[in-house]
This record gives C-alpha cells, structure tokens and sequence, in this order.
C-alpha cells in the first residue's frame, strides 16, 4: 500500500507556527512532508526544522534543481538531510525549468539531461564514499572535493523525469522517480516507457507523485485549476511533458493566447478535461477518492499540493482541517 504526504509549508503560517499542525497531520496519518523551490522558501530549512518536531515523519525535498546549487553544496546539503532524519530523508534533484534556472537565477539552462545525470552520479559516489569520480566530477566544472561527514544510511535519491529519456535515466540509475502534472492513468504510460529500461541500482524504482487538490466543486476550483494549468502547462518543460503524454491537441488554443500575451483568454480555453484529468476537487472524501486513485495506478508515493479555490479565503487552520478530514477517508 502506498504512502499519502503533504506539501509543506502552509500559506499563511509562519515555520515556526508549524509545530501543532504538523502533530495533527501525523495523527490523520500522514507519513511524509515535501516541499518545493520555486518562489516562496527553499526547499530543505522547512524539512530540517520540522523533522525536530515529528522524527517519525519522511522528509522529501522535490525537488531541488541541479542547476541552482553547485555539486559541493548539494552533497553537503543531502548529507544534512541523511543525518537529521536517517533512513528518512529523500533527497529529489531534477533540472528544474528554464524561468526558473535562467531567467530567476541567472545561470544557464543548457544540456539539463546530462547535468542532472551526472549531478545524480556525483551524489551517488560521494554521499557513499565521500568522493565522486573525477570524470564525472569534471563533468559538472569541480575538482578535488571531499565530503567529510558520510551519513551512516545515505538519502533515497529522487530524480524529477517528466521526459522519456529522464525517466529512463530514473529508472536505470536513481532510487526513485517525482512525476509531476499527470493523471492516474499517465502513470502507466510512464511506467510503459521504463519497462525495457534494466536497473543498474539496488532496489525496485519507487515513485512519487504530487497530487494537485482543490477543495470544493464549480467555479472557484475549476478557475483556480485553469489558472495553474495556464501558469505551468506554458512552460516549455511542461508543454513537452504534456505533449508527450498525449495532450498536445488540447494545449493548442492554451498556448496560442499565453503567447499572445492574452492571460485572460489563455485561462479560459483550458479545457474541461485538462482539469478533470490533472486536478482533484470536491469534498474531503471525494479528494481523497481521487489521491487514492494515484495509489491504485501504481504511486508509493502520493503528495497532496493543496490548493485554494479562487478568490475564497482559506486560512491555514481551514487548510489543516480539510487535510486531516481527507485522512479519515484514506
């Protein structure tokens, strides 16, 4: 049976305002936490300061961009995360996207495939043996680094895939794969693609999915959802991924008035089944109905983003009891 987390932190608390939510979403029965890097916070200081709080919990960072950090201070940073919360920690990297690499941060987005593959590489070896191999470190611009504290149980390492060939790369190579934007029924076809791949790990590829939820049912969920989709499926990395899968007739008129410059209108030709596909809404049993349908697919891993309807208030006490009113139901 697969496990169901919660992307964290809450809107509208402060970390340190975390400590009692956090005891409520265990006792619903939540096991793991995740967080995100876009815009908001990093991706791994929530992590550290809760896992204080609630050790039993997993701590899942996907994901952090091979990119934005150099190889050194990901290692350092994974090694961190082994430490506060061993046999715990799951450490994602991925390339992340081009706005978010280039355009926010001011380094180059180029060749994501071989950075991210040999990033994945590098901490294999060194967050093992404390070294990396020097063709792969040369690989990334770094030379003669030495990690001083090997954690004792090393992280599961998670690798963001949302093409065939990073995927394949997951499959062969990484502990696990985050899979992002995609319906229940897309996970077979992601699994399909990876079948022939043979593993060159230990162990079966575990897989990871956020579930995008939005409670309630009409407008203010469907627009909240047509806006997100409109935000991210634009995205070039996102448009692939979802062409890929399938979905390029329906993004057609998205991107036509995104790239026109139209927001209004690119939020209003997002189809009805694009919504319905990659988003769940509706009561707490009926979202819940709708992540365990990600576990029925074939997910270990089911992380619920929740997402407020637009335009509604949703305060973070009203986020906490939704979260843990959908536990009761999985």
């Amino acid at each position: 049976m697969g496990q169901v987390g919660v992307t964290v932190p809450f809107e509208g608390l402060t970390l340190t305002e975390h400590r009692e939510p956090l005891e409520r979403l265990v006792a619903a029965g939540y096991t793991e936490i995740s967080t995100g890097e876009v815009n908001a916070l990093d991706g791994l200081t929530p992590l550290i300061l809760f896992s204080g709080w609630q050790p039993e919990l997993t701590l899942s960072a996907a994901i952090v961009s091979a990119f934005t950090r150099g190889p050194a201070i990901l290692a350092m940073t994974a090694a961190a995360m082994a430490e506060a919360a061993p046999g715990k920690a799951r450490f994602g990297i991925g390339a992340g996207s081009d706005r978010i690499v280039e355009t926010w941060n001011g380094v180059p987005f180029v060749k994501p495939y071989s950075r991210v593959a040999a990033t994945l590489r590098y901490l294999r070896t060194i967050l093992t043996e404390g070294r990396a191999d020097e063709a792969v470190a040369a690989e990334l611009g770094t030379k003669g680094f030495r990690l001083n504290r090997i954690p004792a149980v090393p992280p599961t390492l998670l690798l963001a895939a949302l093409g065939p060939r990073m995927q394949q790369l997951a499959k062969a190579e990484a502990d696990g794969v985050v899979l992002n934007f995609l319906s229940p029924s897309d996970i077979g076809v992601v699994k399909a693609q990876t079948a022939d791949t043979p593993r060159e790990v230990d162990g079966e590829l575990e897989i990871e999915t956020r579930v995008f939820v939005i409670p309630g049912e009409g407008t203010p969920s469907e627009l909240a959802a047509r806006r997100q989709i409109a935000a991210y499926l634009t995205v070039p990395v996102y448009t692939n991924f979802q062409r890929w899968l399938g979905r390029g007739a329906q993004l057609e008129q998205l991107l036509e008035a995104w790239n026109a410059g139209d927001r209004k209108r690119a939020v209003e030709v997002v189809p009805d089944e694009l919504v319905s596909e990659l988003f769940v809404t509706g009561s707490p049993a009926q979202c819940a109905a709708g992540v365990q349908r990600y576990l029925d697919a074939g997910v270990d891993v089911a992380t619920i983003g929740l997402l407020p309807p637009f335009e509604t208030s949703f305060t973070a006490q009203e986020q906490i009891d939704f979260l843990c009113a959908m536990g009761e139901h999985l």
